[in-house]
């Protein structure tokens, strides 16, 4: 019977409606006018998107269902293995560094808005070292593995990402006076949405919004950060926002004309879970032992992916370059 509590506990967990169903059996409906009421609606939202969205795969005759099985996996890995570490990291990142913050918000729109836009600036920290820092790529590459885009793929991360990007981003949000309570609102918001942008096309074909695809962070702008083209390497940093991806110079839109490849550039079985959650580290591995010096050996750590200590570079900016300097026509098209 133990077991069978467990099963069922980990299921309402993972479906998002413990509270909600808490909720239902206490007869108190009008709690759901509260925060916490419309927080338990909206939890179960992307799971239940998710489940909707394998079975239109199944009725369209494309479940893909090695990437589900292996996102899954990777659920259920993480669930025992780190599921408590990101929390700690929040918890410690505030105790350390409020006390530095020069000013403190408040439970404002006005705030929140300032809150969000310095939450979106952190979040990019944290996704575009991801991308540039070899041994960070390791921890996200896990997330990018997949050959197409579903819900499934929210579940995706390398046990310890969560950390390392709840650290990045907890601290530049306290530093810069971001209380607590606002900033959980805003994780909140944020890790909704973020869910949400992984939508795959069996559910939503077109996926630019309209209007919104000028100053929101789109899935179909999300779509293009998961692919592998080379105009679409390593593009769209952020979340909801892509005001920093148009500060720094990596905001691109989804070319109707340069279909998207999805995952990562290496040779891999995207429906085996070791080669998906540790083949990055292998392979930096076996670069770090046949690098000649010691020097190299550190760079092969901190440089991007596709760095190589015989300067036959393969980064993204390399290949990006090359790709945009073969085809001006695009060059023109993106400016």
């Amino acid at each position: 019977m133990e077991i069978i509590d467990t099963i069922y506990n980990e299921i309402i967990g993972f479906l998002g409606i413990s509270k909600a169903w808490e909720i239902l059996q206490e007869g108190n409906y009008s709690a759901f006018k509260t925060f916490d009421g419309i927080v338990s609606l909206i939890y179960p939202i992307i799971p239940l998107l998710l489940i909707l969205e394998f079975i239109l795969g199944l009725i369209y005759k494309k479940p893909d269902t090695k990437v589900y099985k292996v996102n899954f996996l990777i659920y259920l890995f993480n669930r025992f293995v780190g599921r408590f570490i990101a929390i700690a990291m929040v918890t410690l990142c505030i105790g350390l560094f409020q006390k530095y913050a020069p000013f403190q918000t408040k439970m404002t729109w006005y705030w929140f808005i300032y809150g969000y836009i310095i939450w979106e600036f952190a979040h990019f920290l944290y996704h575009y070292w991801g991308h540039k820092v070899r041994l960070l790529w390791c921890l996200h590459s896990t997330h990018h593995a997949a050959e197409n885009m579903n819900l499934s793929v929210t579940y995706a991360h390398f046990f310890l990402e969560a950390p390392y990007a709840d650290t990045i981003r907890t601290t530049v949000c306290i530093l810069l006076g971001v209380q607590p309570e606002l900033l959980f609102l805003i994780m909140f918001v944020d890790g909704t949405y973020g869910a949400f942008i992984h939508v795959g096309e069996n559910m939503i074909k077109d996926a630019r919004f309209g209007p919104l695809n000028n100053f929101m962070l789109t899935p179909s702008h999300h779509r293009v950060h998961h692919a592998k083209n080379p105009l679409y390497m390593d593009t769209n940093f952020c979340n909801l926002l892509n005001i920093w991806d148009r500060v720094f110079g990596t905001y691109q839109e989804e070319k109707e004309e340069i279909k998207i490849e999805y995952g990562i550039t290496r040779e891999m079985d995207s429906g085996n879970f070791l080669n998906v959650y540790f083949g990055e580290f292998i392979a930096l591995f076996k670069d770090i032992m046949k690098a000649p010096r010691i020097k190299d050996k550190l760079l092969y750590i901190v440089m991007p992916p596709g760095w190589s200590h015989t300067g036959n570079h393969k980064t993204s900016k390399v290949i990006r370059t090359a790709f945009l300097n073969k085809n001006y026509n695009v060059v023109e098209q993106i400016k």
